[in-house]
């Protein structure tokens, strides 16, 4: 499965804790992430990980053209709700071609942690 991992700055730290106890789930996946978080990910959980831009910079989109291209299975973009995002439209396109591709998006821990466990079983 091809997974993508996003996540707002002030959910960078969820993100690599959420990573650190699923390894054994992850390690078995394509992962790819925007910029910052892949970097993260890479450096502390030593995961490969396909990064593409930040997402200011246009990493939301580049993931989102891998949705259109089929080649995106998951995203998990943990998002924060309470902070202003100057990238607001980026992330909105993102999730609509989620929905319109039928992509299962998790945009938070809980929803995460339940994709993750049924990825665990398989």
């Amino acid at each position: 499965m091809k997974i993508a991992l996003i996540a707002h700055d002030k959910k960078k730290d969820d993100i690599i804790d959420l990573v650190r106890r699923y390894k054994d789930v992850f390690k078995d996946h394509e992962l790819y992430a925007t910029g910052t978080t892949g970097r993260l990910i890479n450096e502390i959980i030593g995961l490969e990980v396909q990064r593409f831009l930040s997402g200011p910079l246009g990493g939301d989109q580049q993931i989102g053209a891998k949705i259109c291209e089929g080649k995106i299975d998951l995203v998990i973009f943990l998002r924060d709700p309470l902070t202003a995002q100057p990238h607001e439209p980026d992330v909105s396109a993102l999730l609509r071609l989620c929905d319109v591709h039928c992509i299962p998006v998790a945009t938070n821990l809980g929803s995460a942690e339940v994709f993750l466990k049924v990825l665990k079983t398989r």
